[in-house]
């Protein structure tokens, strides 16, 4: 005869999955979880807004810092209608002459000029009747010159990255609202061919729903680093100083577009890692030298930076930094969708029901289609320009915003949203990987927002 079971008794499979349930809460009671880093955000007086002011006849502007990169840019303003260079600022006199002949050679008025030391913008912006002032200089001058300018009525754009600091990116938001006034971060890369022909396809449904992003920005630049490529050194003393993605940017700007970040959604939190540092080293060594200063200073910098970004709705981005090593140029570039998904480097693409089962093909099929109408309609002034012409599609977009009273294409919550990572990802490499959160710039302001359109003319 069969034993009854006693009213509190557990059958053998009940307990064993009880007992195995309650020994891994043990484990995990016991294990030191990462908590979540919480980054103080700011109750600004302002409401979150973007400022809505009348078209302007021509567009003025001033420059602080012409070298390599601000030249280019130089270059791309000459070309333009209903654009005057008034004003030119750089810590080297024969710089400023320098532009000063390339926009008299073009038939201009000779621009102003400003030499007397780092400070020199701050008088060039009390002074000049400009509309809009713009920097390529080193990093940690981007927010000091924005501020000046949006304080003396003109708008701002700045090269990458707008903010080095989370606190920088929040001096930006809060003075472009406060004196109602663009901030634009000139991230080229979101005006590439490839870029725009993606984006264009998601707008007409292609892809679906953007579910993942991979992006960075993988460039040896040991040589610019270390041979002088920049004005007394600059790029190397934060390779020297920080360890985390210091140039987001390039490979987040694209991705952020196809996701509609403050746009519908907004990045959540960051995690991220570092590995050792080698590469900047070996290479001072090899070619610099063992005695030399930087063959013996030590770099915070890990060669290899992974960060991971979870927004609001539950999107993941994954962004790589990666400049000490050898390697060839590369931004990834992924945009996954529940239709589709595409890379870079080189280009392809696989469109679920088009595509052979399984198998990439190259996006040069669908340009006959899906070409962006920027690339149509501007794309052949726009190849003679630098980096393959993204960076005179940039500055065209945001002359046409100016001239017509309209929104840029970029303003200054993508400014600080993306310039952020930096600084996140130096506070989660800092604490063991542990999540950081994002402030939210637009306080709320991205809920009510629609998916970025970016004209073609």
């Amino acid at each position: 005869m069969k034993n009854k079971k006693s009213k509190g008794s557990l059958k053998r499979r009940e307990f064993i999955k009880l007992s195995a349930t309650a020994t891994v809460g043990a484990a995990i009671t016991g294990f030191n979880i990462p908590q979540e880093i919480k980054v103080k955000t700011r109750n600004l007086p302002t409401k979150p807004h973007l400022p809505k002011l009348p078209p302007l006849e021509k567009v003025k502007i001033g420059f602080v810092g012409v070298g390599s990169q601000g030249s280019w840019h130089v270059k791309n303003f000459l070309k333009m209608d209903r654009v005057e260079i008034k004003a030119v600022c750089d810590i080297i006199p024969e710089k400023v002459e320098r532009i000063q002949k390339w926009v008299t050679d073009a038939g201009f008025p000779k621009p102003t000029g400003y030499s007397k030391g780092e400070y020199d913008f701050v008088r060039m912006c009390e002074t000049e009747d400009l509309d809009l002032v713009f920097t390529a200089t080193p990093w940690e001058w981007h927010v000091p010159v924005c501020v000046t300018a949006m304080k003396n009525g003109k708008h701002a754009a700045t090269e990458v990255p707008a903010a080095v600091t989370i606190d920088e990116a929040w001096q930006l938001v809060e003075n472009a609202e406060k004196h109602n006034r663009h901030c634009v971060m000139m991230e080229n890369c979101n005006y590439s061919e490839r870029a725009l022909m993606v984006l264009n396809m998601i707008r007409k449904g292609i892809f679906g729903e953007i579910i993942n992003g991979v992006g960075g920005y993988m460039h040896d630049l040991r040589n610019h680093k270390l041979g002088g490529a920049y004005e007394n050194d600059w790029r190397i003393k934060h390779s020297i100083e920080r360890n985390g993605n210091l140039y987001p940017t390039h490979g987040l700007g694209p991705i952020a577009n196809a996701m509609n970040i403050n746009r519908g959604d907004r990045f959540d939190y960051l995690v991220s890692m570092s590995s050792v540092s080698r590469g900047l080293h070996e290479y001072a060594v090899k070619h610099l030298g063992p005695d030399h200063y930087y063959s013996k200073v030590k770099y915070a910098l890990g060669d290899v930076n992974i960060s991971m970004i979870k927004t609001v709705k539950g999107m993941t981005i994954t962004l790589f930094h990666d400049t000490n090593l050898p390697r060839p140029y590369n931004r990834i570039d992924l945009i996954q969708g529940t239709k589709a998904i595409s890379i870079g480097y080189p280009d392809r693409i696989h469109i679920e029901g088009l595509s052979p089962a399984h198998e990439w093909e190259p996006l040069e099929k669908y340009k006959d289609k899906f070409q962006h109408d920027l690339w149509k309609n501007i794309g052949k002034l726009a190849k003679s320009a630098n980096h393959g012409g993204m960076d005179f599609l940039e500055d065209y977009r945001l002359i046409q915003a100016l001239l017509t009273g309209t929104p840029t294409d970029m303003d200054v919550y993508d400014a600080a949203a993306l310039s952020a990572v930096s600084e996140l990802s130096e506070i989660s490499v800092a604490n063991k990987s542990r999540p950081v959160d994002f402030p939210d710039f637009t306080r709320g302001f991205w809920k009510e927002r629609e998916p970025l359109i970016i004209p073609g003319n």
